[in-house]
């Protein structure tokens, strides 16, 4: 159920990207459901969702720690990304979230804050004509310390010159969420394409 959006309290509004603002995260899971035939371990659609945010590294060595496996990580990355590099033109944007970074086009300033790996991001910004509408990307490149924590989030408002608490997160996974509340941000939590609840940032005590 979609909830009603209100962004006047905020100067800056930073997006995740896939699941988010463009509808790439199918993609990406059936690269990781190829590797998975590819490389014998157990496809588990939706716990890898839930790790949505985290870069293809960190995820493969999650894979690892959660079947008690003992892949190389880089052999792992190298089979995903192949994949999905075969399939990353079907890319779409999701309708709900580009049509606000549409609408408020000169009124806020916007951020893409993604977990993604520079070569990604740059191919989906530029497929889908997103750059010239954003004013900051911050991708896995750019941060030593990925979601669940705030560094993305925090190094994208820094990038739009603002504070913290003058932004808030559009994300679609509970790793981005909580990547949000520990920046001190709040967050719009998207939903299968739907912007489906606000959470807000934790009160300061």
């Amino acid at each position: 159920m979609a909830v009603t959006i209100n962004l006047d309290a905020y100067q800056g509004v930073i997006f995740d990207m896939d699941g988010t603002l463009v509808d790439s995260m199918k993609l990406h899971l059936k690269a990781w459901q190829l590797t998975s035939m590819r490389f014998g371990f157990i496809y588990d659609e939706a716990w890898l969702h839930s790790h949505g945010g985290t870069p293809t590294f960190g995820i493969a060595e999650l894979i690892n720690e959660h079947q008690q496996r003992s892949f190389d990580p880089l052999d792992l990355v190298m089979s995903k990304r192949n994949y999905f590099d075969e399939i990353r033109h079907q890319v779409e944007v999701i309708p709900s979230t580009f049509s606000l970074l549409q609408q408020y086009q000169g009124q806020k300033r916007f951020a893409i804050g993604t977990g993604a790996d520079a070569k990604t991001t740059d191919f989906i910004l530029d497929t889908l004509a997103l750059r010239p509408l954003l004013d900051a990307v911050v991708c896995a490149n750019d941060v030593n310390n990925h979601k669940p924590e705030p560094d993305t989030f925090l190094l994208a408002a820094q990038q739009l010159g603002l504070a913290p608490e003058q932004c808030v997160v559009f994300e679609d996974t509970k790793t981005g969420l909580a990547a949000a509340q520990a920046a001190g941000m709040d967050c719009y939590l998207v939903i299968d394409g739907v912007i489906s609840q606000f959470v807000a940032r934790p009160s300061k005590t």
